[in-house]
C-alpha cells in the first residue's frame, strides 16, 4: 500500500479510483496540491453518467495499489460532494475548501490560503512546487469565513446542502405504422342451376264430322272410291339455354378507425435520499 506522496501525482491522472467496496467510481482528472506546504490535497474524479461531472475527494482517503487508487469512500458519497467550479478548474479557494471538508467531516484547522491544481502533463511547468501555486493560478489571501452555527452549536442549513431529487418519467406517444394489407379479388366459381320451364308440342287426334243433308250434293259431286292419305306437320317446343352476364351486387373496401386501450410498460429510474450521521431531531 503506497500513500499518495507528490512524486507520484504526475502518474495520478488518469487512473482509475475504487471506492471501499470495490466498486469503480471514475478517472482522476485534476490533482490539488496546497498552496503553502505543496502536498497533494485534493484530486478530481470524473462521475456521473459519461463522465459529464467531476466530484472532489481528499487524498487523505486515497492510497495506490498498482495502477489504481482506492479510496475508504463510498462510490454514492463521492458522487453527491459540493460541485465546486475551482477557479474555471484551475483554483480551489479556502472557503470551497473549507466546504469540501466539512462535507467529508474532516478537520482541515485553520486556513487562510487556497489550493492549485497540478495540469495533467506531469513534470511539465504546470507542476506546483512547495509553497507555490499551479502554474495559471494565484494563491488565495482571503481568510475562511466563519460558518453558520445556530444556537445548539449545529451548523445552519445553507443552499450548498440542499439536493435536487430527480426521477424519470414514462413519455408514451404514438406512431402509425402499416400493420396489414387487404385485397378485394373476385373469382368465377362454375355451379348448376336447374330451371323448369314450360314447354309445348303438338298432339294428334281424329275428329269425326257427319255431313248433313244440305252439304252431301257437293261431297257426292267429289266422291271417288280409291286409296288416299294426308299429312299434318306436328310442332313442339324444347328448352334453350343460353347465359346473359348481369350485376347483381356492389362491394367497396371501407377503412375506419377502432380505438381500443392498450397499456404499456417501461422501468423508470428515480433518486432516493439516505443519510449517514445521525440527524438531529
Amino acid at each position: 500500500m503506497n500513500v499518495i506522496t507528490q512524486e507520484q501525482v504526475s502518474d495520478l491522472i488518469g487512473s482509475t479510483v475504487y471506492d471501499v467496496n470495490g466498486d469503480k467510481v471514475g478517472e482522476v482528472k485534476a490533482v490539488y496540491l496546497d498552496d503553502e506546504s505543496g502536498r497533494p490535497e485534493w484530486m478530481t474524479v470524473r462521475t456521473g453518467w459519461f463522465g459529464m461531472h467531476e466530484s472532489f475527494v481528499p487524498l487523505s482517503t486515497a492510497v495506490r495499489r498498482d495502477d489504481r487508487v482506492e479510496v475508504s469512500l463510498e462510490k454514492s458519497h463521492i458522487k453527491d460532494a459540493p460541485r465546486i467550479d475551482a477557479a474555471g478548474g484551475q483554483h480551489l479557494s479556502a472557503k470551497e475548501e473549507q466546504e469540501l471538508y466539512h462535507y467529508y467531516g474532516m478537520s482541515a484547522g485553520p486556513r487562510s490560503h487556497s489550493t492549485g491544481m497540478v495540469p495533467g502533463q506531469g513534470g511539465g511547468p504546470g507542476a506546483a512546487m512547495p509553497g507555490h501555486p499551479a502554474s495559471g493560478t494565484s494563491a488565495g489571501l482571503a481568510s475562511v469565513p466563519a460558518q453558520g452555527v445556530t444556537g445548539d452549536g449545529m451548523d445552519a442549513p445553507s443552499e450548498e446542502s440542499a439536493l435536487t431529487l430527480s426521477e424519470e418519467r414514462l413519455r408514451v406517444g404514438t406512431e402509425s405504422y402499416e400493420s396489414g394489407r387487404v385485397r378485394l379479388r373476385k373469382y368465377v366459381v362454375t355451379e348448376e342451376q336447374q330451371v323448369t320451364v314450360p314447354v309445348t308440342h303438338e298432339e294428334v287426334r281424329i275428329e269425326r264430322e257427319p255431313i248433313a243433308e244440305a252439304g252431301r250434293g257437293q261431297a257426292l259431286h267429289d266422291v271417288n272410291i280409291e286409296e288416299a292419305e294426308t299429312e299434318v306437320v306436328l310442332h313442339a317446343e324444347r328448352p334453350v339455354v343460353d347465359t346473359e352476364a348481369v350485376p347483381v351486387e356492389r362491394v367497396r373496401l371501407v377503412k375506419e378507425d377502432v380505438t381500443e386501450q392498450e397499456t404499456v410498460s417501461g422501468q423508470v429510474r428515480k433518486e432516493h435520499l439516505e443519510t449517514d450521521g445521525d440527524l438531529p431531531t
